[in-house]
């Protein structure tokens, strides 16, 4: 795979009005794909290349490239999920889905008894397949009818087009005139006009557009620069009964907490700033994809939900039933975090109770922690309300995971995307959010327990555990909070802290002051390491490249933004009120000399007074 005109790597991103997340960046980086295919449309001078996956995709000159190679594995992901849906949901339809490579992964993996026995089976039941195949790059007509909301160059539903069988049409929409007809050359370039329309329409409006038809979109992908809120009451309107949505949030400071208020909103719950900030905010955004769901007598069933580099990445099905929605409190809660020790507690918002025939429906009761900590005495935060329910279809995603690691080739992210969902298999589907062991050996000031010592006391103590994909030290647990601390306070008898230098009223002094009710067993234990642990696969990897996160917005009208490292270098060091005389300096005390590190003397800009500096703090 090549690139037929360079990319200088300072280049800032071309723009589009509907700027995606996994369409910002700076350089174009070719990516491998299965095969070389002969463009159906020249060249234009100056025009640049840029591969991925089985697509090539046009840009116009070589410093308007709006591409970010981090985003591959979502693209794959994407791929990946789709792929399995359509083979889910035309099976239904009487349409078998035809994978490239899948054939062959199967021959391959069998031996010849295995092989000649699966051929008598092909055999015998061959007249039960279904008569109609699909293959990728055909129009399928009874396939899935695909809408990407924000396309930009149309990266995202060229591949769908090439990559993903069983397809009816793919509308790639973006508000930006010059990103549509960019679009539309694409498809024209890729061979893929059969199949993929380019729009140019407000994202929201095309999908309210599609309320109440019967040919609404089985699939609708959004991934915005930001956060997708303004277009999800849209969506789940324009989505077909048992529909596919897929949604990107790249706004993780607000949702990670440091900006609760806006959290709420635009999402309808508070976040907090807590070691399980990620998990948290997945369950923020099925939060608010259920409750806009809700107003129309609808309800979600999420199917794959990840955190990721520096945005997390929902799958879910949304499906019309009023009797279904009635669920739909007892489904969310609130969360009581402890801002001393990190114990939470979690809320639901309402209660649902069955007398054999049908459902009660009737107000939670709570709260279900007093005015402190019971185990440090500390306050507690209040976040929410989140989706408390499974944010993962285990068995959908287990079908992935085999489609994927059966056929390795397809994808260029296959072994990161085979180590995140062996981890989400793993994870405790009933459980919601997590600790950290760092969090809770810092939080008693002691040496922090081995990770599989600490699974193995919570196993010995008949509780189950497990590890998150969002989070390397997690330990996600139905172990109550005072089972925890008193795992912590054994393992703090082995490894002791100093009494003496703990203030008295701090949670370490609170929570040790206790004695465990029970003694906690640390011996490793064989079901402590997972499978995705001990098989050493890519399930936390390391950053790809410098300055990998999401890049600089693109401006709307098709501008150029600044790049965001030229940006830095232009405001570093940059005072509002700007000292000019260096003496003005010494009004600050050095704080190099307090800790006797300063090695400037006379010459140093600030104060060594340190009597100055004591007068200063009297005053």
């Amino acid at each position: 795979i090549f690139m037929e005109t360079e990319v200088p790597a300072s280049n800032p991103p071309a723009a589009s009005a509907e700027s995606t997340a996994d369409g910002t960046g700076q350089s174009a980086t070719s990516s491998t794909g299965d095969q070389e295919k002969t463009p159906s449309v020249g060249l234009l001078p100056g025009e640049t290349v840029v591969k991925e996956g089985k697509a090539a995709i046009l840009f116009p000159s070589a410093n308007e490239v709006f591409y970010n190679p981090v985003q591959e594995f979502n693209r794959d992901l994407t791929c990946a999920v789709i792929t399995e849906f359509a083979r889910e949901l035309l099976a239904q339809r009487g349409v078998k889905v035809v994978v490239p490579g899948e054939q062959e992964r199967v021959v391959v993996s069998l031996s010849e008894e295995t092989n000649e026995a699966e051929a008598q089976a092909e055999e015998k039941n061959g007249s039960e397949e279904p008569a109609v195949k699909a293959a990728v790059g055909e129009k399928c007509e009874h396939g899935l009818r695909v809408l990407e909301g924000l396309a930009a160059s149309g990266l995202r539903s060229v591949r769908f087009a090439l990559e993903v069988p069983g397809l009816q049409s793919v509308t790639a929409n973006d508000f930006s005139a010059k990103a549509a007809a960019l679009i539309a050359r694409n498809a024209q370039y890729n061979g893929v006009s059969h199949l993929l329309q380019a729009s140019c329409r407000d994202a929201s409006m095309l999908m309210y557009d599609m309320r109440g038809k019967k040919d609404r979109y089985d699939v609708i992908d959004l991934d915005p620069y930001g956060s997708p809120t303004s277009f999800l009451d849209a969506a789940v309107q324009a989505v077909s009964e048992g529909g596919l949505l897929c949604i990107t949030c790249t706004d993780m400071a607000v949702m990670a907490g440091n900006s609760g208020e806006t959290c709420y909103s635009k999402y309808g719950s508070v976040s907090i700033k807590a070691k399980y900030c990620h998990e948290m905010a997945l369950r923020v955004i099925l939060h608010s994809l259920d409750q806009r769901a809700g107003v129309y007598q609808r309800y979600i069933q999420p199917l794959l939900s990840v955190s990721v580099d520096f945005y997390i990445r929902v799958f879910v099905r949304v499906f019309t039933g009023q009797a279904t929605v009635k669920n739909s409190a007892s489904k969310q809660a609130l969360v009581y975090n402890c801002v001393g020790c990190g114990a939470f507690h979690l809320q639901r918002m309402g209660r649902r109770t069955s007398n054999g025939k049908h459902m009660k429906y009737s107000a939670a009761t709570g709260p279900p922690v007093g005015p402190e900590c019971e185990h440090c005495g500390q306050r507690h935060q209040l976040g929410g309300p989140i989706w408390a329910e499974s944010i993962h279809d285990l068995e959908f995603v287990q079908k992935v995971l085999s489609a994927v690691s059966g056929n390795p080739s397809r994808f260029g992210t296959s072994k990161r995307i085979e180590g995140v969902l062996s981890m989400v298999t793993e994870e405790l589907e009933d459980v919601p959010l997590y600790y950290t062991v760092d969090n809770l050996s810092s939080t008693i000031h002691c040496n922090t327990p081995p990770l599989l010592q600490f699974r193995s006391a919570l196993l010995h103590a008949g509780h189950r555990v497990s590890l998150s994909h969002a989070c390397k030290n997690a330990i996600k647990t139905d172990a109550p909070p005072a089972a925890i601390w008193d795992i912590m306070r054994c393992w703090e008898k082995i490894n002791p802290v100093k009494r003496e230098k703990l203030s008295p009223t701090s949670p370490a002094f609170k929570i040790l002051s206790t004695e465990p009710s029970f003694e906690a067993c640390f011996t490793v234990r064989e079901d402590a390491n997972p499978q995705s642990r001990k098989r050493h696969l890519t399930r936390f990897q390391e950053n790809p490249q410098a300055f990998w996160g999401p890049k600089a917005r693109a401006k709307a009208g098709g501008g150029i933004s600044a790049d965001l490292q030229d940006k830095r270098k232009k405001f570093q060091n940059k005072r509002k009120n700007q000292i000019t005389d260096s003496s003005q300096l010494k009004t600050f005390p050095c704080k190099k000399f307090k800790q006797g590190t300063c090695t400037h003397g006379d010459e140093c800009c600030y104060s060594h007074d340190l009597e100055q500096t004591n007068e200063q703090k009297i005053e």
